[in-house]
């Protein structure tokens, strides 16, 4: 589980946030994670507890939100909502695509105080 590392970092960054705007506590974190991304929300949720404990976090709620994955077909150029069955494009049937967005991860807001 590579979430338990990934999480060790956000709070990283976090702290260093806060600290270099002489913030004292932080309320929540939001993170977005994109459907395609190879970071598993649940097992983010999960291992949270655990990552921020004995930090300035530690007493933070933890939101997620999570990103469509979407991509472009190279042939009718149409948009499309990847999904598990992402061989081809819907609308052509077309196995030549390129994935747009969706693997993303990102600290979208601390709030802080």
């Amino acid at each position: 589980m590579h979430e338990l590392g990934v999480m060790s970092e956000v709070v990283r960054i976090v702290e260093n946030v806060v600290r270099e705007q002489n913030l004292t506590q932080v309320e929540s974190l939001v993170l977005q994670i994109g459907e395609m991304a190879s970071v598993v929300p649940y097992y983010v949720e999960q291992c949270y507890p655990a990552v921020v404990n004995g930090t300035l976090l530690e007493n933070t709620r933890l939101d997620i939100e999570i990103l469509p994955a979407s991509g472009r077909c190279s042939k009718c150029h149409k948009m499309f909502h990847v999904t598990e069955d992402y061989f081809k494009c819907p609308f052509c049937q077309s196995f030549s695509w390129e994935l747009l967005e969706g693997r993303e991860f990102l600290i979208k807001e601390i709030v802080a105080f």
